[in-house]
């Protein structure tokens, strides 16, 4: 129904062809145009400045700005950064924690079985109910295969790279990495871990 009435505006938000909202039958999040139209993505971030380079010099500067006992104002530049609506979020969150209203809220979960097909240490995010008792993942049907897909193989890249934070092994790196859906190319994958190897031990 959502789909029906507003797919033309909703694709032209995402930057994504109606046609695809249409063929998934959901609306994907913003982030998954780097997965539906990643040529189209990496040749605006080649011909421009990529988001994430601005991104990080906003929060850095704000992370200045947050030194100073004497503001008492939310920062200008802080509608630069995006996510306006995540601190909303998070107060609603909090307040049904304390105050045990039950509502639904969207969180980061351990799967436990809420979504067929992923481990159930798997991280996962989905409505909850939410109360002074702590969060109840709501139960979700089964993803569509040509979704579910997709989002087993980015947890796959997930459970990689957590293992290779924790231990150290860098073969456990460049799985991660060639497991990525975005990466999946050995040469590259082995040119991305030497830089990411240089930049920490810089």
């Amino acid at each position: 129904e959502l789909l029906a009435e507003h797919g033309d505006e909703l694709a032209d938000e995402l930057e994504l062809p109606p046609a695809l909202l249409d063929e998934l039958g959901a609306v994907p999040s913003y982030y998954l145009r780097y997965f539906y139209a990643h040529d189209q993505v990496l040749a605006e971030q080649l011909d421009g400045r990529p988001r994430a380079a601005r991104v990080a010099e906003i929060e850095a500067e704000l992370l200045e700005l947050y030194h100073d006992p004497a503001l008492t104002e939310k920062p200008a530049l802080l509608e630069q950064r995006g996510g306006a609506f995540y601190s909303e979020a998070a107060v609603g969150l909090v307040s049904s924690l304390l105050n045990g209203d039950g509502a639904v809220h969207e969180v980061d979960v351990r799967n436990g079985g809420t979504l067929a097909g992923l481990a159930d240490d798997d991280v996962v995010e989905v409505p909850a109910r939410v109360g002074r008792d702590g969060i109840e993942p709501l139960e979700q049907a089964p993803l569509a295969p040509e979704l579910l897909g997709l989002v087993q193989h980015v947890a796959a890249y997930e459970r990689l790279t957590a293992q290779a934070a924790v231990t150290g092994d860098l073969e456990l790196a460049r799985k991660a990495l060639l497991t990525h859906p975005l990466i999946g190319q050995y040469d590259v994958t082995n040119q991305l871990l030497e830089r990411l190897l240089a930049r920490v031990q810089a």
